[in-house]
């Protein structure tokens, strides 16, 4: 299986053109290699024969250490597996970023004048709206009683253990509830997960070693702290509906490595909630990461 992600994704949601780029990329290898002709066009290839083995090696250690913790849920709830994942993403963004893993057009052979790439732009409050007066006029067709009736029973199941939660998530939406009222209904005995935002320290350390411009920043760091009395404090912060924070944390991880003081601020923020954060915390600089 093959998905190719469309080349403006990292900014925002696919033009039309980048969606047919990334699908006549697929259509390309499918019709022109052949390679779907062929059942294992890899089979008795010694190289990838022991990339695939060393692949389910690695894999089948990070299971049973998962096992060791009792299990995924468990592992989840702790915050090990978002470390392990953000650990992952900054070690391969600080290679890059040092050279030492190439990207062609990104950290090398690069243009001297990049074309600016169209990017899909969506008015989020029209969006936002629309989703509003969707769930109104919802609420106004259905039956309250035997929806609020399907809810409870949801909640009950939760409370009890006992029942399929998915089957009467599935009767309440047929009576129109929505996704939110569905959680709020499970949120009374679960409670909400929050996400930890704890960081990944040392990765670009290492990644730079004593690379040309590293200890001359560190050395700037250094000077600033002695002049203020404190280290640079920045605040990254994540705005808007959108859960992807790998990218904001990679960033924190560098600033850290550097010998800034970073402040992370929880998924979901609303612009009012990071700057009183960023007040209360008395950061000199805010760094925001947002597609909204």
């Amino acid at each position: 299986s093959l998905h190719t992600n469309a080349l403006d994704e990292a900014i925002a949601l696919p033009t039309e053109f980048s969606s047919r780029i990334a699908r006549n990329t697929q259509l390309i290898i499918q019709e022109e290699t052949h390679i779907t002709s062929v059942i294992d066009p890899w089979a008795g290839s010694y190289m990838m024969e022991k990339l695939t083995q060393d692949m389910a090696d690695a894999a089948w250690k990070i299971i049973e250490e998962v096992e060791a913790m009792g299990g995924m849920t468990k592992a989840v709830d702790s915050g090990w597996a978002k470390l392990k994942i953000e650990a992952a993403a900054a070690d391969k963004q600080a290679r890059i970023d040092s050279g030492k893993d190439v990207i062609v057009g990104v950290n090398k052979y690069k243009l001297k004048t990049e074309d600016a790439i169209d990017s899909l732009s969506i008015d989020n409050v029209k969006v936002r709206d629309g989703q509003i007066a969707k769930l109104h006029a919802i609420r106004e067709k259905r039956d309250t009683a035997k929806t609020q009736a399907a809810l409870d029973a949801l909640t009950a199941a939760a409370e009890s253990g006992e029942g399929n939660l998915l089957a009467l998530s599935i009767d309440a939406v047929r009576l129109r509830a929505t996704v939110g009222e569905i959680s709020d209904a499970l949120e009374k005995v679960y409670g909400r997960h929050r996400a930890d935002t704890q960081k990944v320290t040392g990765v670009y350390a290492a990644a730079y070693d004593s690379a040309e411009g590293w200890e001359a920043l560190q050395h700037e760091i250094a000077a600033f702290a002695e002049e203020q009395g404190r280290r640079p404090r920045v605040m990254i912060s994540k705005l808007g509906q959108d859960g992807h924070d790998r990218g904001a944390k990679v960033v924190a991880t560098a600033f850290a490595d550097l010998g800034f003081d970073v402040d992370m601020g929880p998924l979901f923020q609303t612009p009012e909630e990071c700057a009183r954060q960023a007040i209360e915390n008395d950061v000199h600089a805010v760094g925001v990461s947002t597609l909204a």
